[in-house]
């Protein structure tokens, strides 16, 4: 029999297939349409100090092979996580990722101090495309040293696992994995969006409300599989991969990038079931190849 049991840093997942955070929730939400015990993991929505609304609408727009949002990390904020979601999702038999973001480094530091010990969470992942106040609004993830100081004052408070999701929005992502990895991320975690926009042509004006987005779903593919190929390369630590997964084939393209698990998001708004779905087709590819172990094709892609 094939296994599909991976291994990121200090976590055993039975499967590579996790959901990519702010697509899937808490969960709940689809746990009338799929076995959640059946994922690799849940990433859930990134999650801030305090309770956040959110950017004005329109906050979606679909587009060629993809989709725009601008949700603006709408989100309950962490002591209702942690009095109302997190009891939930202790439930579940499935490490459990946090995202969570800050608009200063102390904020990111209070967070990790606040989760750390609590039952049943296994990792923290930094969304680090979130503006810095203090830095003039500089995203995180796009300056190697601000970006090393925050993963280092997250790591001074952290214990578990510690996966740094990056940015593609800058001229070289090894840089900025490097940096996160001086820093003390234990995982990286490639692709963030892609920075874009639609034009309302009648109004003459940008469609979204906050007028730039972040572009998901098959568009970006390509761009992310390279960056996951490169990194592979470049740095030792293991790498989640996610980018416009809608099949199996996708995330074989991922993990023979070198991805030792991949993260699904766009795709769950098209099919709900698309997870499940992509661990059965990985199944039956590895049972059909003759491939006994996940680890064979993680990295295949590459020259010998």
């Amino acid at each position: 029999m094939s296994s599909l049991k991976t291994r990121i840093a200090k976590l055993e997942l039975e499967t590579p297939l996790l959901t990519a955070s702010g697509t899937f929730g808490f969960g709940d939400e689809y746990a009338s349409l799929m076995n959640l015990e059946g994922l690799g993991g849940l990433v859930v929505k990134t999650i801030t100090l305090l309770p956040r609304s959110g950017n004005p609408p329109p906050r979606l727009v679909e587009t060629p092979a993809g989709m725009l949002n601008a949700i603006g990390l709408q989100n309950p904020g962490l002591q209702h996580f942690l009095e109302k979601e997190l009891p939930l999702l202790q439930n579940l038999h499935i490490p459990l990722i946090l995202s969570i973001a800050g608009e200063t480094e102390e904020e990111y530091a209070a967070l990790a101090e606040a989760l750390e010990g609590c039952t049943g969470i296994a990792a923290l992942e930094l969304n680090l495309s979130c503006p810095n106040v203090k830095k003039g609004g500089i995203l995180f993830g796009t300056d190697i040293v601000l970006l090393g100081s925050l993963v280092e004052k997250v790591r001074a408070h952290w214990t578990g696992t510690l996966i740094a999701k990056l940015t593609p929005n800058v001229t070289d992502v090894v840089h900025l994995a490097h940096a996160a990895a001086r820093g003390g991320a234990d995982v990286i975690a490639a692709i963030n969006t892609i920075r874009g926009m639609v034009i309302d042509i009648t109004k003459r004006r940008p469609l979204l409300g906050n007028r730039f987005g972040g572009l998901s779903g098959p568009a970006v593919r390509p761009v992310a599989v390279k960056i996951v190929y490169d990194l592979y390369e470049a740095i030792k630590l293991p790498i989640i991969g996610m980018g416009g997964i809608m099949n199996t084939n996708d995330a074989l393209q991922f993990i023979m990038a070198g991805a030792s698990a991949v993260a699904v998001g766009t795709g769950n708004f098209v099919e709900p079931r698309t997870i499940p779905q992509i661990t059965a087709g990985l199944k039956e590819y590895m049972e059909k190849s003759g491939i006994k172990d996940l680890h064979e094709l993680v990295g295949a892609a590459h020259e010998s």
